[in-house]
């Protein structure tokens, strides 16, 4: 079961919330827009970021930041992904990272990004 609404907060940010039923347990997921910008060139993209997925790290598609042009950064050695029921992701193990700012209303963070995909 999967139900989709639209809020809005105090700044006036679109945001997204999501609430679905995984493994008996509801899931909450909100959706909202942040900044992204690449080291190399500075320049800076819009994009929706789901916050409090459960996940334990912060994690982009390959293929989008390819698409993007992120410098990928190759990691020494394979990270194994795992799902919440503990089996292994099917996109893989993590083999990249990119270095970005993150834009949130005013605040900026310099952070790595887990690539999955394959």
């Amino acid at each position: 079961m999967q139900i989709d609404a639209s809020i809005s907060d105090s700044e006036g940010l679109k945001k997204k919330k999501e609430i679905r039923k995984l493994e008996g347990k509801t899931l909450r997921e909100v959706m909202v827009k942040i900044g992204l910008e690449r080291i190399d060139t500075q320049e800076r993209i819009i994009v929706e970021a789901l916050l409090d997925s459960e996940v334990t790290g912060l994690i982009m598609s390959l293929e989008f930041a390819k698409k993007q042009g992120f410098k990928l950064k190759k990691l020494e050695r394979l990270v194994n992904v795992r799902n919440m029921n503990r089996s292994f992701n099917k996109e893989g193990p993590i083999k990249n990272t990119v270095e970005v700012n993150i834009y949130y209303q005013e605040h900026r963070e310099r952070t790595e990004i887990d690539m999955i995909g394959r």
